[in-house]
């Protein structure tokens, strides 16, 4: 049987390569490798593609959350609502600007922030919300903008695994105030390094954005405010202006791999699959199942971890790479000890993050390697595996 990672980023470069390596030795040819047009290309189709005014390159998407949060002057002082089950950098970002993260619990179906639950958790103190499009899974933004709007709320979307997810015929980044984006390697449209982008219909935002990412300065050697150094490098714009081109076939791409999986998957016991709103339209950074219930032969429990962990150890043993996003919502990290919260707080990001396990997902996933990942799973659930004729 094959080795199967989780995710194969060589497979897809192997398909472009003559391309990237083309853009990459112009660029390294013209001697200007800070800015110049590559960055300039890449901010006009980014935001045509999002379907916004403007966009605004930056180093990562760290940066992006960060930057879009200054230009909207939050700090001391303000809260932030956000979900407790996501990347650190989404509340990151909050306590580096002063303010403090707000922690919603999460969708049981969609892993995303619990609308039902955002309007008591709106404060005199609040100032915005960082919706999560996790796993390449819209946020229902038509719900999410009318509850911000009612309350005077900027929305800054957090779109880092959602490049080219749509939420009611629009892309994700162009709905809420802001749109922040990473380039990371793993994401649906990745550089090969770091990289983000802010996009957003509002101009005055986006130059505030541009000035704070460049030393607070939109005049060389004149500065307006205390800014950082966030640029998206000519090497990383180019290679991205090259699978920019081919992101919307990749994204088909996953969701042929997406429902592959659920017509597969669904004869499983103990397993629940995601599943898409009416409404959204998934670009499947991740296929993330969770996994319930005590089906391991008695020869594995003695093994250390979760049920989820003692199936992610047997499907390594196979060959089967999966991963865990997240194993420890954020409210119970020790960085966010101060803030109070206390196991139990928000019952359903707890419980998902002992549950989740993230499958092999990639465009070039051929059928044949994924119903492998299927096979070895059933093996490793100790569910027989049904009998073929001949």
């Amino acid at each position: 049987m094959n080795s199967i990672p989780p995710l194969d980023l060589a497979q897809q470069y192997q398909t472009i390569s003559e391309e990237v390596s083309k853009a990459v030795l112009e660029v390294l040819a013209s001697g200007r490798y800070i800015g110049g047009p590559p960055v300039q290309d890449f901010e006009r189709q980014f935001a045509a593609y999002v379907g916004v005014e403007e966009c605004v390159a930056c180093n990562s998407g760290t940066d992006a959350l960060y930057l879009a949060l200054r230009a909207l002057k939050i700090g001391p002082g303000d809260q932030v609502i956000t979900t407790p089950f996501t990347f650190i950098a989404t509340a990151e970002v909050i306590t580096l600007v002063g303010a403090t993260p707000v922690f919603v619990d999460i969708d049981p179906q969609t892993y995303n922030l619990d609308l039902n639950q955002l309007p008591a958790a709106i404060t005199s103190k609040t100032r915005a919300v960082v919706p999560v499009h996790l796993f390449g899974q819209p946020v229902d933004m038509t719900r999410l903008m009318a509850i911000a709007e009612s309350r005077g709320l900027a929305v800054i979307e957090d779109c880092a695994q959602a490049t080219g997810a749509e939420w009611a015929g629009r892309k994700t980044g162009s709905i809420g105030h802001a749109g922040c984006f990473s380039f990371f390697p793993t994401k649906n449209l990745g550089a090969c390094g770091d990289g983000g982008a802010v996009t957003t219909n509002d101009p005055a935002l986006a130059e505030a954005i541009r000035t704070l990412k460049e030393h607070g300065s939109n005049r060389r050697y004149y500065h307006e405010a205390t800014g950082i150094n966030s640029r998206l490098d000519a090497v990383q714009a180019a290679i991205l202006l090259v699978k920019l081109r081919y992101l919307d076939t990749w994204n088909d791409l996953r969701r042929q791999v997406a429902a592959r999986y659920r017509h597969l998957l669904a004869p499983l016991p103990g397993m629940i699959l995601p599943q898409e709103l009416p409404g959204g339209r998934s670009v499947w950074n991740q296929y993330t199942i969770r996994l319930q219930g005590n089906r391991l032969d008695p020869a594995f429990h003695s093994t250390p971890g979760s049920y989820r962990d003692q199936v992610r150890s047997r499907l390594q043993e196979r060959g089967t790479g999966s991963m865990v996003y997240y194993p420890l919502p954020l409210h119970l990290q020790p960085v966010y000890a101060d803030l109070g919260y206390q196991a139990g707080d928000l019952p359903v990001a707890e419980q998902v993050a002992t549950e989740v396990l993230s499958l092999p997902m990639f465009p070039e996933l051929s059928p044949e390697l994924q119903a492998q990942v299927v096979y070895t799973l059933k093996d490793c659930l100790a569910v027989p595996a049904p009998l073929t004729s001949g």
